[in-house]
């Protein structure tokens, strides 16, 4: 059945899932584009400017360390020639021990400063994608919630580990390889033009057609590593859709629509990396095939050049080594470019969401409630999860300190909605809403969450112990506190039944039910004693008996304080001070439960009905 506008945006929706065949690609029409390689690695590069000053070392280190290695055909070359001279003569040892001595030393001097170089570059690719995570985790709470209504969790978890990782590996080995390559290939250019021009034009040639073909196959190859992370992506948000909510494929036997959905995700996923592998897998043979093809040329000229008296054999030695060193690089070259495609993949899925539009900045706000009464007014609100398709229509309602305000009505007619708005978890799009006289636009959403201590209808539960869920973010709660207040939430009982009691670790040690889980929430927000309370239908996953003891303390706990009680049980909210009725977005009446019950309208037909469902 397709969900109203109202439910899309609302916190009992909160854990947005999105449809099994969709993922953010298709729904932002973002994922099928090609990326712009070259501003994705601007951006990688300008991101890694504060490790500037190692990675220019660490290239110096790969730079010396491939002179070394240049300098040691030339080397072998001359050992080649003591060597044939001393055939038809005496060989001069003390030449050849004197150049293998120094050929040692350089061979030697350039492991240690290629292994230095591998070393930074290994460390400063842990801290970019340590300094990555760090970002995105941050990037995440300053994402306004309407992000998440419209974006697999899957999908963000995936930019997190699988984008990073990709980024972090690339920096890690191909960035390095990169600066050897090209430094090995045109340092071996430079010494086989100071030995001999015709044989390196020989090799250029053959070289030249490798590098066209690879340029070649990059252009058609960057659009299938895109593709790549995004169905991964899309892979990893419908694993995590499914998985979540495992109970209910089972329930209502999906599991053939489940795997149909994910045989369709991963077939786009297989199409997109068997083209991105096989184009990048096209590279090392053809780069190799090109090597030997101007090894063999180099040495078929090197042979004629050699007969016709124009060379030496230390020459050729020379250029044999060289050929291998001058090709070598085209293979590391074709490498390196698959991952830098997929990292540049990867990198524009991270900068993407780094650069989603964020809340907007409040550091310049000044206005702070600490101590308030709990007056709370709506003046001519008016809010849409779409800006062009407004649900709350010009609403206006006034609670007056240490009222128990209930909002009740049809699914989607906007209860919970008000309660996102009173939250500022969304924006008004008209209207105001003032706590004390103040507008909530004037104060941090820090202020306004501090006011407000809230239980929803879904409960959450985070990894730790039941000491831990319940106090939560409070500092300086006390172990009689937390007795006190699950006393007060009839789950003190329970809780000591446990193997560990307050200590046990939830998941691992007990299985809650969804009753149990609901009592344990209730018990966080009395330690949280905020100003005002926030029910939202928080008693809809217990039984009666128990529902009836949360409302006596729920009662304590409401005593003094501005509270907001949404219920479906309206003979829960008989005692309400106040009750609006709301359908469609517009409050149609209010009162008190008796007074309503007279008017013999809308509330006294759900408030009946329900009994007439009992019957």
């Amino acid at each position: 059945m397709p969900k109203n506008e109202y439910e899309i945006g609302s916190n009992k929706k909160m854990n947005r899932r999105m449809h099994p065949g969709g993922h953010p690609g298709h729904m932002r029409g973002k994922g099928e584009k090609a990326k712009n390689f070259g501003a994705t690695w601007a951006k990688l590069i300008a991101y890694c400017k504060p490790y500037l000053p190692a990675i220019i070392i660490a290239f110096l280190f790969a730079c010396i360390g491939t002179i070394f290695n240049l300098i040691g055909p030339s080397k072998i070359s001359e050992l080649a020639d003591i060597i044939t001279a001393g055939i038809a003569t005496e060989i001069d040892i003390d030449a050849i021990i004197k150049i293998v001595k120094f050929l040692a030393v350089i061979y030697s001097f350039g492991y240690v400063l290629n292994y230095a170089q591998g070393f930074i570059m290994t460390v400063i690719s842990q801290k970019v994608s340590k300094r990555l995570r760090t970002d995105i985790s941050q990037k995440i709470n300053r994402l306004p919630l309407k992000y998440f209504d419209t974006t697999s969790y899957g999908d963000v978890l995936s930019r997190v580990t699988n984008d990073v990782d990709m980024i972090s590996q690339t920096l890690n080995q191909s960035i390095g390889s990169i600066v050897t390559a090209i430094f090995m290939f045109f340092g071996s250019l430079i010494m086989m033009l100071s030995i001999n021009v015709k044989m390196t034009l020989t090799a250029v040639i053959a070289a030249s057609i490798g590098l066209a073909l690879m340029f070649l196959i990059i252009s058609h190859s960057q659009k299938y590593f895109d593709r790549q992370q995004n169905n991964l992506g899309a892979v990893n948000g419908h694993i995590e859709e499914i998985y979540a909510g495992h109970t209910v494929v089972k329930a209502y036997n999906g599991e053939n629509a489940a795997k149909k959905t994910f045989k369709e995700i991963n077939d786009k996923l297989y199409d997109s990396a068997w083209k991105s592998q096989f184009f990048s897998g096209l590279m090392q043979p053809l780069m190799m095939f090109i090597g030997n093809f101007g090894y063999v040329a180099v040495c078929v000229v090197g042979a004629v050049l050699a007969m016709n008296g124009s060379i030496g054999f230390g020459v050729i030695v020379a250029f044999m080594i060289y050929i291998r060193l001058f090709t070598q690089p085209l293979s590391q070259l074709a490498q390196a470019a698959t991952t830098l495609q997929s990292a540049a993949a990867a990198g524009e899925r991270v900068f993407e969401f780094l650069e989603e539009e964020e809340l907007h900045d409040e550091s310049n706000k000044t206005a702070v409630l600490d101590t308030i009464k709990g007056d709370v007014s709506f003046e001519n609100v008016s809010f849409g999860y779409n800006s062009d398709k407004l649900i709350i229509h010009n609403f206006s309602a006034k609670a007056i300190a240490g009222q128990k305000i209930a909002i009740v009505g049809p699914t989607g007619a906007g209860k919970t909605t008000m309660v996102n708005l009173l939250m500022r978890f969304y924006e008004l799009n008209g209207g105001d809403i003032k706590i004390d006289g103040t507008s909530i636009a004037d104060l941090k959403r820090e202020n306004v969450h501090s006011l407000f201590c809230m239980v929803l209808q879904d409960t959450w539960l985070f990894q730790g112990t039941i000491k831990e869920n319940i106090v939560f973010n409070k500092q300086g709660v006390t172990d009689e506190q937390i007795v006190e207040a699950c006393q007060a939430a009839g789950v003190h009982h329970f809780i000591t039944t446990l193997p560990n009691g307050y200590d046990t670790v939830i998941g691992d040690e007990a299985n809650l039910s969804a009753g149990e889980k609901q009592l344990i929430t209730i018990a966080r927000a009395m330690i949280e004693d905020a100003p005002m309370l926030i029910l939202d239908e928080a008693t809809s996953s217990v039984d009666t008996r128990t529902e009836e003891l949360i409302q006596k303390a729920m009662d304590t706990l409401m005593a003094g304080r501005t509270s907001f009680v949404i219920a479906h049980r309206l003979s829960t909210i008989k005692n309400a001070d106040l009750i609006l009725v709301m359908r469609d977005g517009d409050i149609i009446e209010s009162g008190t439960h008796d007074e309503l019950l007279k008017e013999n309208g809308f509330y006294a037909e759900l408030y009946n009905s329900q009994f007439e469902e009992v019957a």
